[in-house]
C-alpha cells in the first residue's frame, strides 16, 4: 500500500463518500443518484462495464473502496456525454468517472495493465513537455509500453503507415530528437502550476 493510500484509508476510515467528495472531480455530486439506471442505459459500452456508474456510486456510498478504486469501469468512459444529456439529475457522470479514474492512479490502486491508463499517462507526460504533443514520440512510447517484442511486432506492422505519412510530409522522423512546442513555456508552467494550486486549495477546503 502507497504512503499516499495509507493516508487517506487512516483520514477516511470508514466514509468513503467523503473522501470521494474531497479528492475526485465533481465527486459531491455522487450523492445525488437516484439509482435510475439511465446512464447505462444510455452508453455505447453500458454491457461491457464490470461496474456501471449507478452501481459505482451505490458502492461509494456503501463504502466499498477497493473494489471502487481497483476496477476497471472508470476507465471505459469514453466521454462521449450521453450519460449527461440524459440524467434527470443532470449529474456530471463524465467529469466523475474520469475524477475517480485520476484518483485511483494517484494512489497506485488503478489496474496496472489497465491500457487506458497506460495510454493516459503517456498522452500527459508527453503534453506537458512542451506544450504539445510530439505525436512520433507518443506513437513509439504506445508501440512499446507492453514490451520491447510487442513493440518491435507494432512498429513493424505500421511501418508502411509512417512511410506513407512522412511521403505527405505529415511526419518527420527529426521530430524524435526535439518536436515542436508553444511559444511561451514559461506561461504553461505558470497555468498546469496555478490548475494544481487550485486543486490542492479544493481539497484543503474540504478536508478542513
Amino acid at each position: 500500500m502507497s504512503n499516499m493510500n495509507q493516508a487517506m484509508v487512516e483520514k477516511y476510515r470508514n466514509d468513503f463518500l467523503k473522501e470521494v467528495k474531497a479528492n475526485v472531480e465533481e465527486g459531491d455530486w455522487v450523492q445525488m443518484c437516484m439509482q435510475c439506471g439511465v446512464c447505462s442505459g444510455s452508453c455505447p459500452f453500458g454491457p461491457y462495464w464490470d461496474h456501471p456508474p449507478q452501481e459505482l456510486f451505490m458502492m461509494i456510498r456503501a463504502g466499498k473502496r477497493e473494489e471502487v478504486l481497483s476496477s476497471n469501469s472508470m476507465w471505459m468512459c469514453t466521454s462521449c456525454y450521453n450519460c449527461i444529456a440524459r440524467c434527470p439529475r443532470e449529474l456530471p457522470i463524465t467529469h466523475i468517472m474520469h475524477g475517480l479514474a485520476h484518483y485511483a492512479d494517484r494512489l497506485g490502486l488503478a489496474p496496472k495493465e489497465q491500457p487506458t491508463r497506460k495510454f493516459a499517462n503517456r498522452f500527459w507526460d508527453n503534453l506537458v513537455k512542451k506544450g504539445r504533443v510530439n505525436e512520433l514520440k507518443l506513437g513509439v512510447s504506445l508501440y512499446f509500453m507492453n514490451g520491447f517484442i510487442e513493440g518491435i511486432k507494432t512498429a513493424m506492422a505500421a511501418a508502411p503507415l509512417g512511410m506513407g505519412m512522412m511521403k505527405a510530409k505529415r511526419l518527420s522522423p527529426m521530430e524524435y530528437f526535439g518536436g515542436h512546442g508553444v511559444k511561451d513555456s514559461k506561461g504553461l508552467d505558470a497555468i498546469l502550476k496555478k490548475a494544481r494550486q487550485i486543486e490542492d486549495e479544493k481539497i484543503a477546503k474540504y478536508n478542513s
